[in-house]
């Protein structure tokens, strides 16, 4: 026998009807509930009450409805193209209806002299230089364009840079003479070495070293800018021998500290190609204003023509 007496069920609590066991809620064509599913009670049922369809008639999800979305959708997409792209058809027409000026549209040219602007107002300065490498970077040889190339190098011993005198009216051209400076003048100028890049406008660059002087030692030498001085010159004009290639400068451009006439490329004197045996140099404009074979230099107070910009490229061209 046990040292207990027996357990008596609810004791202490008052006496009440026997519990009864309460049957699973039928769920219409469930059948009968797996062996390891607890059945649902009465007590834990959940009334769950279905959501009205967004539109009368379809299920929310319906394949119909849908399609019936995706239409709508498609056509309001389709008239917001159609009408984007009429309106942008619309305004080319109308662009290339305008004036030409430099081989495009006079707009676009304004839009150039903006930027223009812009630049030499906000961004351009002495101290602003582009940056330098070093020796182990260099590249050679940079690819060139041809225009205004001569047949041969000339005689190094006989070549004349020409500078001509300053033109304050281009109605009454200066009588002064012309003067007629050596390779031999212009080397005996402080040297200065340079390792810069060369940027292309097509997209590609080189970093080159060059050696010459600078293009402000140059002009403070040999008066480019006399009588008036520089302020009275905004431009400098800068041509090729056979005048079939022409650069034109702003005075700030072409008098920055990294703005050389070059004679050598990576320690050796200029090939042909490569402008021989002066040229101008700046990293701070694109490639197409550095000018190979630099035979006439002349300030002005006139926009000077520019092979480039005649093409429809940008005057400036700045970095």
């Amino acid at each position: 026998m046990s040292d207990f007496p027996p357990q008596q069920e609810n004791a202490g609590l008052p006496p009440g009807p026997a519990p009864q066991n309460d049957a699973p809620l039928a769920i219409p064509g469930a059948g009968s509930a797996p062996s390891n599913v607890m059945a649902v009670t009465p007590a834990a049922a959940v009334e769950v009450q279905a959501q009205p369809s967004l539109q009368p008639g379809l299920p929310e999800h319906s394949p119909a409805k849908t399609n019936r979305e995706m239409s709508r959708r498609t056509r309001r997409g389709f008239l917001g193209l159609a009408a984007g792209a009429a309106a942008a058809w619309g305004g080319w027409e109308w662009l290339w209806s305008r004036p030409q000026a430099g081989q495009i549209p006079a707009p676009l040219r304004e839009v150039l002299h903006f930027n223009e602007a812009v630049s030499r107002r906000l961004f351009f300065s002495d101290h602003h230089l582009a940056p330098s490498f070093p020796l182990s970077q260099v590249r050679t040889p940079i690819r060139t364009g041809s225009e205004g190339e001569p047949d041969q190098l000339p005689d190094l011993a006989a070549w004349r840079l020409h500078l001509a005198p300053a033109m304050l009216d281009p109605r009454r051209p200066s009588t002064a003479p012309v003067q007629r400076i050596s390779l031999a003048e212009i080397q005996a100028l402080p040297r200065v070495e340079l390792i810069a890049e060369f940027k292309c406008i097509e997209g590609w660059s080189r970093v080159v070293h060059w050696t010459g002087v600078r293009f402000r030692d140059f002009a403070r030498h040999f008066g480019v800018f006399t009588p008036a001085g520089a302020r009275a010159y905004p431009y400098v004009a800068l041509t090729t021998a056979d005048q079939g290639y022409y650069v034109g400068f702003d005075r700030d451009s072409i008098l920055h500290p990294q703005t050389l006439l070059a004679y050598q490329m990576n320690d050796r004197p200029l090939s042909l190609k490569n402008g021989a045996p002066l040229r101008l140099v700046t990293p701070v404009k694109y490639g197409i204003k550095n000018i190979k074979w630099l035979s006439r230099i002349q300030a002005t107070t006139a926009r000077p023509p520019d092979y480039w910009a005649q093409q429809g490229y940008d005057w400036y061209a700045g970095l």
